[in-house]
């Protein structure tokens, strides 16, 4: 976009390879550092302080906003209804490079590919995180999730609805994760190679603000816990002039940075999604709980139509995890044991909840 490349192997991970036509390896990945970088400086960002870090993610969410809006007003005169019969594609098995088969289309198709994109709205529940810095929790947490909620699901529907009536089926599968919305804007739409390139812009930019909001609702999370004696006290502990939980912060970095710089992004977006997946899943299972056993305790939000809200949103989180498939469950089964060896060798003697 500006002119120059990062080599191949300097932006994946050891994991990966890329291959010619021929399926010859030319490169192998060793790490991937501008994700690092990227994670790095919000980081820093985010122990700067909560107004510098919302002040830079309203910028985010602006900029990509802006492009998906263009990209829609724009795009749907391009629209071709061919490209929408049928409407949902049939299904086929396809074998990548590796050997691997990969089921699309038909419900399945669209249930795995919903749990593998997933981790587009880890940041509406994050929101909820940051309640012990918002001046009227009761009023603003339920506007900010269920607004915001609202107005990304009609946009990425109105996305996702002009982007397949411009470019077909297999122009989504030949152009690669990475190309292949701006492959599909620079072959169909005559004219418009400037919005392709902003389409980059878009991606960086979103995927930037999840990690911004998903590094700050760690953050908090653990420096919940760690008040509550479920980790140790350096996740609570805050700079003496920014306020922010500095250590927990530079803590998340070094995890998720080693995550970000040695996985395929693949196998690190699937497991974000399938571990955010199940925690909906448990919060759906506590909300009905504690409606049940404590149900006179002053709630500042209540859930409506319990238990058929709860009922419903296990369902609907459970169908997308069951179409990640056997090799994400072994993954999250892995996490859910160290978190459980966690808990019993430490947060459970430590817990401040089972003294009292």
């Amino acid at each position: 976009m500006v002119g120059w490349r990062i080599p191949y192997q300097w932006c994946h991970s050891p994991f990966e390879k890329l291959t010619d036509a021929a399926g010859n390896v030319t490169a192998h990945g060793i790490m991937n550092i501008p994700a690092l970088f990227i994670i790095l400086m919000l980081s820093l960002l985010l122990i700067r302080g909560m107004k510098e870090s919302a002040f830079v993610n309203s910028l985010i969410v602006i900029t990509k906003v802006a492009i998906v809006v263009l990209i829609i007003v724009l795009g749907w005169g391009f629209i071709n209804p061919e490209n929408h019969t049928p409407y949902i594609p049939p299904v086929q098995e396809l074998v990548d490079a590796q050997g691997v088969t990969h089921t699309y289309g038909g419900f399945w198709g669209i249930v795995g590919a919903a749990g593998v994109v997933f981790f587009a709205y880890i940041g509406f529940d994050a929101v909820s995180t940051a309640a012990q810095e918002t001046i009227n929790p009761k009023r603003d947490m339920p506007i900010g999730i269920l607004g915001s909620l609202a107005i990304c699901t009609v946009l990425y529907i109105l996305f996702a609805h002009v982007l397949t009536g411009i470019a077909t089926v297999d122009d989504f599968r030949n152009a690669g994760r990475e190309a292949s919305v701006a492959y599909a804007i620079t072959k169909h739409m005559p004219g418009y190679a400037w919005l392709a390139k902003l389409v980059t812009v878009a991606i960086l930019a979103g995927f930037s603000s999840v990690i911004l909001v998903m590094l700050m609702g760690q953050s908090r999370v653990f420096f919940s816990m760690s008040r509550d004696g479920l980790v140790p006290k350096v996740f609570s502990e805050v700079h003496p002039k920014y306020r922010t939980p500095w250590k927990s912060n530079l803590l998340f970095f070094v995890f998720v940075g080693a995550f970000a710089a040695f996985l395929p992004e693949d196998v690190v977006g699937e497991m974000t999604s399938i571990g955010t997946l199940f925690a909906f899943v448990l919060v759906c299972a506590g909300v009905w709980i504690m409606r049940v056993r404590d149900p006179k305790t002053p709630r500042q939000f209540k859930t409506p139509l319990v238990p058929l809200v709860p009922i419903l949103g296990i369902a609907a989180n459970l169908l997308m995890i069951f179409g990640l498939g056997w090799t994400n469950w072994l993954r999250l089964g892995v996490w859910l044991a160290i978190g459980l060896v966690i808990y019993f060798l430490y947060g459970q003697h430590h817990s401040k909840l089972a003294k009292t």
